[in-house]
């Protein structure tokens, strides 16, 4: 038994739609996959229906968008099973909305330096809960004035503070978001800790008890960093989840579904956790 949970699909930046990901999880032969768009559930039913059409099991989530005050810096917090998931929508939506407002400000600039126009841009968006940055590099990449969505043209343009066409985005507190994702009574797991340098984040809300796993196997995860993360999750009995972040070809990183897994025993644990909390 084996599992991909960490997936995105177009209700947010990834290539392929619900039914393609599903269709495409089945085939590659996993058991389980986890559908974690970014702060949207939008496509967790239709992925369950296709699910138990095509016999595979649907984790239902999302890929929650953080701060980390203490440091400074993004941290990214999956959230699985949630039994009430209403309770996340007022997030989602703030979240969605904050980030929609920033990435039109972003076009338009992009727009003053590029012939692109904001219909093309939104034509890559359609579908997805806000705009993104990959949208608007899509439609560039289509003008021939880059050959990688996220490439020099995407740091000079939009990749982080010092890009020429970049709007902050504000973003809810982590340790709020973990609070919530437990009210929720989901599985609040520590998405690839490695990503946005959160070791120390990892340590610290292991030992407030805020987080029951970690994604122990991520495409990206640093060699240097796979003592701390094995030690935290032993120390704390968390649960070592597995996930692509399977955006398709929407990545700078391009990872086929199940190139990093969840197994068995972290399944099983998973689901227990899950139904202890029903």
């Amino acid at each position: 038994m084996i599992g991909d949970l960490h997936c995105h699909t177009r209700m947010s930046d990834g290539a392929l739609g619900v039914d393609d990901l599903i269709l495409y999880a089945k085939r590659s032969g996993l058991d389980f996959v986890a559908v974690t768009d970014h702060d949207t559930m939008a496509g967790v039913r239709r992925a369950e229906q296709l699910g138990r059409r095509f016999g595979i099991g649907v984790i239902g989530g999302a890929e929650f968008s953080a701060w980390d005050s203490a440091r400074q810096r993004k941290a990214h917090l999956l959230c699985l099973l949630p039994k009430r998931p209403d309770r996340l929508e007022g997030t989602f939506r703030r979240t969605l909305d904050g980030r929609d407002r920033a990435m039109r400000e972003s076009m338009k600039k992009v727009m003053r330096f590029f012939p692109v126009t904001e219909e093309h841009i939104l034509r890559h968006a359609q579908g997805a809960a806000a705009v993104y940055s990959v949208h608007i590099m899509a439609a560039l990449r289509d003008l021939g004035y880059t050959e990688s969505l996220y490439g020099d043209l995407y740091r000079e343009l939009l990749g982080g503070p010092d890009g020429s066409c970049f709007v902050r985005q504000e973003y809810p507190d982590v340790h709020e978001i973990a609070g919530l994702i437990r009210s929720a009574g989901g599985i609040c797991i520590l998405a690839h800790p490695s990503s946005y340098n959160s070791i120390d984040l990892m340590q610290e809300l292991a030992e407030n008890g805020e987080i029951d796993g970690v994604e122990r196997y991520h495409p990206r995860v640093k060699k240097k960093d796979i003592p701390a993360i094995d030690g935290v999750i032993e120390r704390y009995q968390l649960i070592p989840t597995g996930g692509t972040d399977f955006h398709g070809g929407n990545t700078g990183h391009p990872n086929p579904l199940g190139t990093c897994l969840t197994t068995q025993e972290p399944l099983e644990r998973l689901f227990r956790l899950s139904k202890s909390r029903s």
